[in-house]
């Protein structure tokens, strides 16, 4: 995991993903470790899996320090969903409620005969 010139700064001394470190030399000549920070996900849409656009890739206690402007994006279910999968819910519940309605025309016409 380390080089034999550095001191570990913390208790845990296994080579995982979440101890990577970086050497860093100081002004005073001194070799130091700074821990790198696991670095986050790009959220994906829950219906199609694509990746969001105009949201941030943070780990999860930085996204709650952020705006809300970087978390989300102006439209319904923006943050949440991707542009393609709103377009495609808008077009079902639209041709869903249009078979409706021929469906109570065709109701009414047969009805008036």
């Amino acid at each position: 995991m380390g080089d034999s010139r550095v001191v570990l700064r913390r208790r845990g001394t296994y080579r995982t993903r979440c101890n990577r470190i970086r050497k860093v030399k100081t002004p005073g000549g001194k070799l130091v470790v700074q821990y790198i920070k696991k670095t986050g996900k790009i959220p994906r849409c829950g219906d199609t899996g694509h990746l969001l656009n105009g949201v941030a890739a943070v780990r999860p206690k930085e996204l709650a320090k952020l705006s809300k402007p970087k978390k989300s994006v102006t439209r319904i279910y923006g943050g949440c969903l991707s542009a393609g999968a709103v377009r495609s819910r808008i077009i079902r519940a639209f041709l869903i409620e249009e078979k409706q309605i021929v469906k109570k025309a065709l109701k009414s016409q047969k009805g008036g005969k």
